[in-house]
């Protein structure tokens, strides 16, 4: 079991940036893909990012890429969502999620999801 808790959202402006955390329990972590989705009113929700369980391999939604980057410390048990130039259209509540392949994940597939953090930017 895998409970995972997000953090580091907030109001920000166009243009600023934001570090999203999602601390992880259970001490199999390392050997989950992570990745990050987020659901904007009225809208399903999408796939943004996800890190393989090493970290080698990252997948980045094309909305995103550039702008974002995900990364993750295993001996902290964490995943980290850098998200700079924010645009209004990246305002969402944003999820963190593990899976033990890195290919489900990017199709939408999660063995557990977190609760959510809400982003949102002003123009």
């Amino acid at each position: 079991q895998v409970q995972l808790v997000e953090s580091g959202g907030g109001l920000v402006q166009a243009g600023d940036s934001l570090r999203l955390s999602c601390a992880a329990s259970g001490r199999t972590f390392s050997t989950y893909a992570m990745g990050w989705f987020r659901q904007a009113p009225g809208k399903e929700r999408e796939f943004v990012t996800a890190i393989s369980w090493s970290g080698g391999n990252t997948y980045y939604a094309d909305s995103v890429k550039g702008r974002f980057t995900v990364s993750r410390d295993n001996a902290k048990n964490t995943v980290y969502l850098q998200m700079n130039s924010l645009k209004p259209e990246d305002t969402a509540v944003y999820y963190c999620a593990a899976h033990g392949m890195t290919m489900r994940l990017r199709s939408g597939v999660a063995d557990y999801w977190g609760q959510g953090t809400q982003v949102t930017v002003s123009s």
